[in-house]
């Protein structure tokens, strides 16, 4: 698997910076130079930047507190920085730097294998704590990550008004008996998963999964606006997601599964339990309400508390239950069905995906590019020809991941990152059309499908441009247009170039286009050195070098032709 890290080097002296570019080169090391002390913290703060050589000796008596504003200002939790300097002493001085936060020290002049080696165990220690970081992520909340970076502990808070969310799948029980163990599992991680996705989409925390219920949490661990509407809107997606897989499945003759689900709003008392294997949890009434509102509900349905009902009723249609019973808990509570959204706050005025003012009401992106994301795949699953081996949905797949490795390591903003991401997911749709110069067929298909997803005119006039930027007689201009360019050609620098051309060449032949293998050879030659060129300077650094391999490999395969 490759990995790719930020290098940043910080130097005056240019044979410097050229010495450690020639030295770093390649395996996956993005080297990012400066001469310019003050230009590196615009760089750290853009970029994720996972080690930081940095000529301390240039700063004097100021090193150390430039090294302290670089780890404030840095947008990497984990950056490790390395001085480079002449001094040759093991005295105070770098014992001080160390304890400042300087990994490590680099002699000039460098010594290319210690320099290397010295990076390679860094790169080691950043890719561990970052899958460290991630594991820690999928088990509690980033806020309760935070404070227990600061303070090293995390105190019982209480929550005036959290929402609670309860699924549970109906008749369970029986289904368990009926399937063997691993189906069953299979299947509840095919649900669970997409509701996964779904509460990270409109920023719920998922708290944790009992045998086949499911909890989340809105408004107790994150500060984005209106939880009510937001666990409202994953209940509808829940619920309508396990409504057309049923539909389906009944359609298809086979067994199907219904859900129950139920929210609820009060006050919650959330904390890490436990010292060994500790979770973050959540209790209170509000929990054992919601649970109740759950399982008292009828399958296919969504009921809601009266305390949730009088928050979302502007937003939401939903129909009077009644006072309902809670069994062991003593007394009564009004519940109502959520039944869906109003129109109004609907895309197009139907269904219930939500329009882009109610999505920016909820502190969202306007974009809805998960469902935009889910129509076009589908669509090109569904109707790209056959013969297309090479420019098929795995090809599509493919760039997108370029396209994400390379916006990482340029430091891209989120909704930029979204519509590039668009713009690669709708590129090839002209394919569906015709074979050559499809790109306005595609961009067509995007214009008139994108404003049903809640995009501008202004971001789908950027979403075609970029899609215009990878027509063989156009330059791109912006940096969006030069990423989508270089991610649609990544594979130049890679290790399965001849994997990827030979499909090329099959899917050519498809269409009536025959080589030679010295014609062949010939035409990725002419393309490597005189019509192809990467754009941005991530792709030179992490790809450039492959390139020109191939191109070498190539011309020996030519003379002995």
């Amino acid at each position: 698997m490759e990995r790719f890290v930020n290098i940043l080097v910080v130097d005056s002296e240019h044979v410097h910076l050229h010495g450690l570019q020639q030295i770093l080169s390649g395996g996956g090391n993005n080297v990012v130079v400066t001469s310019n002390y003050e230009e590196a913290f615009a760089l750290v703060r853009r970029r994720e930047v996972g080690i930081a050589l940095i000529n301390t000796d240039e700063l004097g008596e100021n090193a150390l507190d430039y090294l302290k504003r670089l780890e404030n200002e840095s947008k990497t939790k984990n950056m490790h920085k390395i001085a480079l300097t002449m001094d040759s002493s093991f005295g105070s001085k770098r014992l001080k730097g160390l304890h400042e936060g300087v990994v490590d020290f680099l002699q000039i002049p460098f010594n290319p294998n210690v320099v290397k080696a010295k990076v390679d165990v860094f790169k080691s220690l950043y890719f561990k704590t970052l899958r460290i970081s991630q594991l820690l992520e999928n088990i509690f909340p980033v806020t309760v990550l935070e404070d227990l970076n600061v303070n090293k502990k995390f105190s019982p808070k209480r929550v005036n008004n959290g929402i609670v969310l309860f699924t549970d799948f109906v008749d369970f029980s029986a289904k368990a008996r009926d399937k063997s163990p691993l189906r069953l599992v299979k299947k509840l991680e095919h649900y669970f998963t997409q509701f996964d996705e779904i509460t990270k989409r409109y920023k719920l925390e998922k708290i944790k999964t009992i045998g086949d219920a499911y909890m989340a949490l809105a408004g107790v661990t994150e500060n984005t606006k209106n939880p009510a509407i937001r666990a409202c809107l994953a209940a509808l997606e829940i619920r309508d997601l396990m409504r057309n897989d049923s539909a389906v499945s009944k359609a298809l003759g086979q067994n199907s599964w219904e859900i129950r689900i139920g929210l609820h709003s009060g006050p919650l008392v959330a904390g890490i339990i436990g010292k060994s294997k500790m979770s973050f949890d959540v209790w209170g009434d509000t929990v054992n309400i919601a649970a109740r509102a759950e399982a008292g509900t009828s399958p296919g349905t969504i009921s809601v508390t009266s305390d949730l009902a009088e928050q979302v009723k502007t937003h939401f249609n939903l129909s009077h239950r009644g006072a309902v019973t809670l069994p062991k808990r003593g007394g009564q509570i009004e519940m109502f069905y959520l039944e869906g959204l109003k129109p109004v706050f609907c895309l197009y005025d139907e269904g219930n995906i939500p329009s882009s003012d109610l999505r920016r009401l909820c502190g969202l992106s306007s974009i809805d590019f998960e469902h935009m994301r889910k129509e076009i795949l589908n669509r090109l699953k569904a109707l790209l020809p056959d013969r297309l081996i090479y420019h098929d949905i795995g090809h599509t797949l493919n760039i997108e991941k370029a396209a994400l490795r390379l916006t990482f390591l340029e430091g891209i903003e989120e909704e930029d990152v979204l519509l590039l991401r668009t713009a690669v997911l709708y590129h090839d749709a002209g394919f569906i059309e015709k074979y050559d110069h499809n790109e306005d067929f595609a961009i067509g298909m995007a214009r008139n499908a994108l404003p049903k997803y809640g995009y501008s005119d202004q971001q789908i006039d950027v979403v075609c441009g970029i899609i215009n930027a990878t027509k063989s007689n156009v330059e791109p201009v912006s940096t969006l247009e030069k990423i989508m360019c270089d991610a649609d050609h990544d594979y130049l620098g890679r290790a399965d170039y001849y994997a990827v051309a030979k499909r090329l060449r099959n899917e050519m032949a498809n269409y009536s286009r025959t080589f030679t293998e010295r014609e062949w050879c010939q035409f990725q030659l002419d393309y490597l050195e005189k019509s192809h060129r990467f754009y941005t300077e991530t792709a030179n650094n992490i790809r450039l070098q492959a390139k020109q391999k191939r191109v070498t490999e190539l011309k020996e395969q030519l003379n002995n032709i």
